[in-house]
C-alpha cells in the first residue's frame, strides 16, 4: 500500500470547497466546506459568492484534510485539481491554490476534468473501474452518458442534456413549490410520501424519432410549473407530495431508461451513476431494478461521494500518477468549458523537473 501514489485533490467547480487525499484507491480524507447556505436566499448559486467562499475556505480545508489523513504535505506524490468544467471564477481559485501548493512543495500538478473525476471516484467505493464503463452523470450542471475505455485518456460522450440538467430541474420545481434550495434532497424527501403515478407528467425526448441518449428536462419543468399554477389559480390546494413524487418519477424514468439502453447498444455490462442527483433514493432504486432485469452490474458510490468533493479529484489524480500520465504545465489555467474528452490537461514532461530548484524551506515543511 505504501507504494501506491499519495495524492491530494482540490475541487472548486461550483459551491463546494473539497479537498481529498487518497492513496491508490483508498480514501484517507474527504474534507468539504460548503457555501450552500450563502446561496439559499438567492435560490441558486451566485458565482461571485462561491468564489469568495472558496478563498476563505481553501487553506483551512487543506489543513483539515492533511490532519484527517494523518500525512504530511511533503509525503504527497502529486496535487490534482479540477481545471474544468465549472464556474470560471470558482475554478480559478482552486487552480491557483493547487499551483501554489504544488510549486512550494516541488510536487507534480495534475489539472483534471470534473466529469471524469465523478466517474473515477467510484474506485474508492468498489475498486478499479471495468474497462469500458458506461457512466450516467447527473447533477445541477450536467446530465451526461459517458463511455470510458480508460479514465485517464479515453472518455467519450454518448448522450447529454440539451437544456436544463436534471439537478437544475429539481431546484426549479422545489422553488415553484416553495420548498427552498437546494431542491434535490427536499424533493426526494417529499416524494417518499407521495404517489409517483398521481400525475402523468411528460417524459422528454422519448419518442421514436428523438435522440436515443440525449436528455431534455425543460419541457417537464414547464409542464409541472403550469400544473401547479393552474391548481393555485383555481383556488385548489397543491398536493405537494404527489407533485414531488410524480415529477421525480418522470426524471428518473428517463435517466434510467436511456442509461440501460445505452449499455445494451454499446455492449457494456457495467453502469456507474455519479453526480449530486445520484444521491436520490428513487434513482438508485429504479436503476438497480432495471439493471438487474437487463443483466447489467450497477455501481453507485455512497451519497457523500456523489456530490462534488475533493476525493474524486484525488482519485483521478492518483490514477494519473499510477499510469505515468504527464503532469500539467505551470501555465495551467481554468477552463469553464473543458470537454470531457480531455480527462486531464497534460503539459511538457520537463516542466516539473525545474521545481526542485526551489528552496526546500516552505510553509508546509
Amino acid at each position: 500500500m505504501a507504494d501506491e501514489p499519495l495524492v491530494l485533490g482540490i475541487e472548486t467547480s461550483c459551491d463546494e470547497t473539497g479537498v481529498g487525499i487518497v492513496r491508490g484507491t483508498t480514501l484517507l480524507a474527504d474534507a468539504v466546506a460548503s457555501s450552500v447556505d450563502e446561496h439559499a436566499r438567492f435560490g441558486g448559486v451566485v458565482p461571485e459568492v462561491a468564489s469568495r467562499a472558496h478563498l476563505e475556505a481553501m487553506v483551512p480545508t487543506i489543513e483539515r484534510a492533511l490532519k484527517e489523513a494523518g500525512v504530511s504535505a511533503r509525503d504527497l506524490d502529486g496535487i490534482a485539481v479540477t481545471a474544468g468544467p465549472g464556474l470560471a471564477g470558482a475554478l480559478l481559485v482552486g487552480v491557483s491554490a493547487a499551483k501554489a501548493f504544488a510549486y512550494a512543495l516541488g510536487k507534480p500538478l495534475y489539472g483534471v476534468n470534473h466529469l471524469a473525476s465523478h466517474i473515477c471516484v467510484d474506485q474508492l467505493e468498489h475498486g478499479p473501474l471495468p474497462e469500458p464503463t458506461m457512466a450516467l452523470l447527473v447533477s445541477g450542471g450536467h446530465s451526461s452518458l459517458l463511455l470510458s475505455a480508460d479514465i485517464t485518456t479515453d472518455v467519450r460522450p454518448v448522450g447529454a442534456t440539451i437544456d436544463d440538467a436534471a439537478g437544475e430541474a429539481f431546484d426549479k420545481i422545489a422553488r415553484v413549490l416553495d420548498l427552498g434550495f437546494p431542491g434535490g434532497p427536499v424533493i426526494d424527501r417529499y416524494a417518499q410520501e407521495g404517489d409517483p403515478d398521481a400525475i402523468a407528467f411528460p417524459r422528454g425526448l422519448t419518442g421514436p424519432r428523438d435522440p436515443a441518449y440525449d436528455f431534455s428536462f425543460s419541457g417537464l419543468k414547464t409542464a409541472v410549473a403550469r400544473w401547479i399554477e393552474a391548481k393555485r389559480a383555481a383556488g385548489e390546494e397543491v398536493p405537494v407530495r404527489d407533485v414531488a413524487a410524480s415529477f421525480q418519477e418522470a426524471v428518473v424514468d428517463v435517466l434510467t431508461r436511456k442509461a440501460v439502453r445505452a449499455c445494451k447498444d454499446e455492449g457494456v455490462d457495467h453502469l456507474m451513476i455519479g453526480g449530486g442527483v445520484a444521491a436520490n433514493s428513487r434513482l438508485r432504486a429504479l436503476a438497480q431494478e432495471r439493471c438487474e432485469a437487463a443483466g447489467i452490474r450497477l455501481r453507485v458510490p455512497r451519497p457523500k461521494l456523489c456530490t462534488d468533493n475533493g476525493a474524486m479529484v484525488a482519485a483521478l489524480g492518483a490514477e494519473m500518477v499510477a499510469r505515468n500520465r504527464p503532469a500539467s504545465d505551470w501555465e495551467l489555467s481554468a477552463d469553464s468549458s473543458l470537454p470531457v474528452t480531455d480527462p486531464h490537461v497534460p503539459g511538457e514532461a520537463h516542466t516539473h523537473d525545474q521545481v526542485h530548484e526551489l528552496s526546500t524551506e516552505n510553509l508546509y515543511s
